[in-house]
């Protein structure tokens, strides 16, 4: 087992002294440090990226070839974390706890973890498990002072975390499954933007995932889990499925077809894209769809008639009647918009 001290008061101390352990090289761009690594201990990265609202962004995409633990102590550092495991899964216990006592973050899951001052923190990593995860950390002063003013964005449990300035308390929280946080944290690795536009991009997603653990933490505190009898695995079939629509979106999808191909029941397709996406089948697909429009009609020199062929629909007066109901404009009048706009510009 490889084993890390980590007593560090920020994100980027705690990197360095991984790095001491596990070898690689740190380079930074534009106020993002990547630690690149590809050894006989780990091969991946990791990256993080520290903001002046007391928030850092923590990345993992490493696979480790021996198990690891990591053991940290960051007194007066002491962060709330929140975590997320886009693939893999990863172990936590405080350093008080039996070492039997390990709880596992499991992919997908929403956990939201702080120590007490002074206190030693265990994170153990699996053996040749390729691990893409990130951790949200706040310190809760700068942030409390920065984007926190009004306590009832949270509920009262976890907000007396935050106002716990002193770290005299213990916070643990594992939650349900959250494939929306997913869907951000893929947002991340798919920007192209570089420089300080990016840096803007990731720090936009970072607070959109910070809401989505509160909000998720905050209904299920006052017993509003959602309740589904879909298992993790059937979420993550259709989950995949919902990208296969996108990436063939003039195909003509049934719902008796994607039952067939996944293996699902259409009453869990049902239930499964609501849980998710807040929309049946046939409206993700509408959605998707007009979105894919939009992008066409701002960007490229296609009429609207081909627009409407090229994702699927028959029916000109049909898409220009769903597409004003979603935008507020028709297809012509949001056309004309963005030939307008870029004569001013």
């Amino acid at each position: 087992m490889i084993k890390v001290k980590v007593d560090a008061q920020d994100t980027a101390e705690s990197v360095e002294q991984i790095k001491n352990v596990i070898g690689g090289e740190i380079e930074e761009r534009w106020g993002q440090y990547t630690l690149n690594v590809s050894n006989d201990k780990a091969n991946g990265s990791i990256r993080f990226i520290t903001f002046d609202w007391g928030v850092s962004l923590l990345e993992l995409d490493i696979t480790f070839f021996d198990e690891v633990l990591i053991q940290v102590d960051t007194s007066d550092f002491n962060p709330i974390s929140f975590y997320y495991c886009l693939e893999g899964y990863c172990g936590h216990k405080f350093g008080y706890q039996p070492k039997d006592d390990i709880k596992i973050m499991e992919q997908f899951q929403s956990v939201i973890l702080t120590n007490r001052d002074g206190g030693i923190t265990d994170r153990y990593f699996p053996k040749d498990v390729k691990i893409s995860q990130t951790v949200i950390q706040v310190r809760r002063k700068p942030f409390l002072r920065k984007r926190l003013n009004q306590g009832e964005e949270l509920n009262k449990q976890l907000y007396k975390v935050f106002l716990d300035t002193d770290h005299e308390k213990v916070f643990a929280y594992y939650g349900s499954y959250n494939l929306k946080i997913a869907e951000v944290m893929t947002s991340i690795k798919k920007i192209k933007a570089k420089g300080m536009v990016r840096i803007m991009m990731i720090e936009g997603y970072v607070y959109q995932i910070l809401s989505m653990h509160m909000m998720q933490h905050n209904k299920e505190v006052m017993n509003k889990r959602p309740q589904t009898s879909l298992l993790k695995r059937e979420l993550k079939k259709i989950r995949s499925y919902a990208k296969k629509i996108e990436k063939n979106i003039a195909k003509d999808f049934s719902l008796e077809e994607i039952s067939t191909e996944t293996g699902l029941t259409q009453a869990k397709l049902q239930e499964g894209f609501k849980l998710l996406y807040n929309k049946t089948v046939t409206e993700y697909i509408r959605n998707a769809r007009l979105e894919l429009a939009r992008d066409y009609i701002a960007t490229t020199e296609m009429n609207i008639s081909e627009v409407v062929y090229s994702i699927g629909f028959t029916s000109r007066s049909y898409f220009s009647k769903i597409f004003k109901e979603k935008f507020g404009l028709s297809p012509s009048e949001f056309k004309n918009s963005k030939k307008s706009a870029q004569v001013v510009g």
